[in-house]
């Protein structure tokens, strides 16, 4: 079986070395607008070499044969049961593949994270979205939280990735700017059906309900707080649209369940604190920058 990485809490490989000593700190300009429409795109995160190498990884994460990976907390193969669509979806990556893992570790992302946070940043899990060309399925409105409310308290962030360009046409991540200070939701579904939402919104909320195209070049990144809805469309383009998302929460978050908090990790009690082999802390000390 291949090695178990979340054993190792350090870059393995010199992938992100260069991004590292390029790292700017976000502008109090992009924090405010981050804290005022619950979002903030068009970070760089990656350059083109960095790009290739996940894609080439993810060449082999996407292969049938990976579907019985014990490594992977999730492993869909296509989410999406509307005719003709496919959705891969998988959680783990960074347990099974040294780019995914090391990505975690990119100064980019950590600094831009502990940001937006206001603190240590410590890792959630990892999340890949694959849409083929011509039949890519979409990614149905949601709030992140309302899947993860085993933490508490909610001090948590997403970061999506583009590992192609990623554009109106092939199935854009798009935001309900503002959407961040509504109430939890229920869930609706995470494929599929693009309206089921709209069963769960008040009026008040739907008058509310403008979504931007989120458009970024690959290796260009953008992030979100946990109750931003959220989705995106199909990919009916003849290209690909690969991403990858890192969900990361301020260091002092708690679980809130006695179960496992991942499929296939051990459980941490109600009340502890999450930490340990799964849920590294990313800091900036660690990387030596």
């Amino acid at each position: 079986m291949t090695a178990d990485l979340s054993q190792y809490h350090h870059p393995l490989t010199e992938l992100f070395s260069l991004v590292q000593e390029s790292c700017d700190r976000l502008s109090e300009e992009q924090i405010k607008f981050y804290e005022t429409s619950g979002y903030l795109a068009g970070i760089r995160l990656l350059g083109d070499e960095q790009v290739a190498h996940l894609r080439s990884e993810l060449d082999e994460l996407i292969d049938p044969a990976q579907s019985n990976n014990p490594l992977f907390y999730e492993y869909h193969a296509n989410e999406s049961t509307a005719q003709n669509q496919t959705l891969f979806h998988a959680l783990g990556a960074w347990r099974i593949s040294p780019g995914f893992h090391d990505l975690l570790w990119n100064a980019s992302f950590v600094t831009a994270a502990s940001q937006l946070l206001g603190g240590e940043v410590r890792f959630w899990h990892d999340q890949i979205f694959y849409k083929p060309a011509r039949h890519g399925g979409v990614v149905a409105w949601h709030q992140d939280y309302s899947y993860w409310t085993r933490t508490k308290p909610m001090a948590h962030l997403s970061c999506w990735i583009g590992l192609d360009d990623s554009t109106i046409h092939n199935g854009c991540v798009h935001y309900v700017p503002g959407s961040h200070r509504w109430p939890l939701l229920p869930i609706t579904g995470l494929a599929d059906d693009m309206d089921a939402i709209q069963a769960v919104l008040t009026e008040e909320q739907k008058s509310q309900f403008k979504p931007v195209p989120i458009e970024l070049k690959c290796g260009e990144a953008s992030f979100h707080h946990p109750l931003m809805v959220h989705g995106s469309y199909e990919n009916k383009t003849e290209r690909p649209r690969r991403g990858v998302v890192l969900n990361v929460f301020r260091d002092g978050v708690r679980s809130d369940a006695n179960e496992p908090l991942l499929e296939g990790v051990p459980a941490i009690p109600k009340g502890e604190k999450i930490e340990g082999q799964f849920f590294p802390l990313l800091s900036r000390s660690r990387l030596g920058v």
